[in-house]
């Protein structure tokens, strides 16, 4: 073969060394990147999902961290593995599969919901991606986590894999970026820890303190107590523009049929701390 051919042989060589076990298959269409046809965020530097925002440095995080956590006395356990009886599905019961302690995404059966709602909250859940990589940026292992129902952490494999910062692994989608970006290799399990405060109104219907989030992925902070501009959207600014319910759902998006698992799903109401 050529010169350059060999090269270029060498490049994919190297470039997939760390993914032993783990099957590729890219798109044939260019992967979207980003939009700078967006809004303009609050900050007045970047686009709602701008390419050129800067990206999240890679830190690898320990084995583990919070993987396998066993529910606290006071946590209702949402997910252990067995059944969907505390979810619903779009057309009533989850149309996803269950497969020894973990749930899998089914193509086109929608999102599912808790059906119990909650205001203030912790929650823990574990999620990996596929195994075998398909698709490119946003077409990659891509499903969220949204919080009230309305607020999502994106959930997307994100390991060697570019996508716009408000919209990688972590992000509070269309916001605000991770610190850092925390992913495991695909198939790996990944852990969230989520703390999550309601918006709050005043009795004249005006928003007096928004929702916030602060996050934890693999046992490092990615989000702290980060202010959320309103209910998430794709290629909007995110706004409040009504008075919402104190309480909702927890939510886990099918996107595009990506088989994403989640597992080990439990949450802890709390109450806001008493004011002096």
């Amino acid at each position: 073969m050529s010169d350059m051919r060999k090269t270029l042989l060498n490049a994919i060589v190297l470039a997939t060394a760390g993914f032993a076990g783990v099957t590729f298959q890219t798109s044939a269409e260019p992967p979207v990147l980003g939009y700078t046809d967006t809004p303009m965020l609050p900050s007045g530097k970047w686009h709602v999902h701008d390419p050129d925002r800067p990206k999240p440095p890679v830190v690898t995080s320990g084995a583990t961290f919070s993987h396998g956590a066993s529910a606290p006395s006071d946590a209702i356990v949402l997910f252990d593995g067995t059944d969907f009886s505390k979810w619903e599905g779009v057309k009533g019961a989850p149309q996803w599969v269950i497969h020894e302690d973990y749930m899998e995404v089914k193509p086109q059966t929608g999102d599912i919901h808790t059906k119990e709602k909650f205001g203030d909250f912790q929650l823990h859940l574990e999620f990996a991606e596929p195994t075998k990589v398909e698709g490119d940026s946003q077409h990659r292992g891509n499903s969220g986590v949204f919080l009230q129902g309305i607020y999502e952490v994106q959930v997307l494999d994100c390991y060697n894999n570019a996508t716009y910062p408000d919209g990688q692994c972590g992000a509070l989608y269309g916001q605000s970026p991770p610190l850092v970006n925390a992913c495991k290799k695909p198939g790996q399990w990944q852990t969230y820890d989520i703390f999550f405060e309601a918006a709050r109104w005043d009795e004249n219907h005006n928003l007096v303190r928004p929702a916030s989030a602060t996050v934890i992925q693999n046992g490092l902070l990615i989000h702290h107590k980060q202010p959320l501009l309103g209910p998430t959207g794709h290629k909007i600014l995110a706004h409040y523009d009504k008075e919402l319910p104190a309480t909702g759902p927890i939510e886990l998006q099918e996107h595009e049929g990506n088989a994403v698992r989640f597992r080990n799903i439990w949450i802890r109401p709390i109450q806001e701390d008493e004011k002096p």
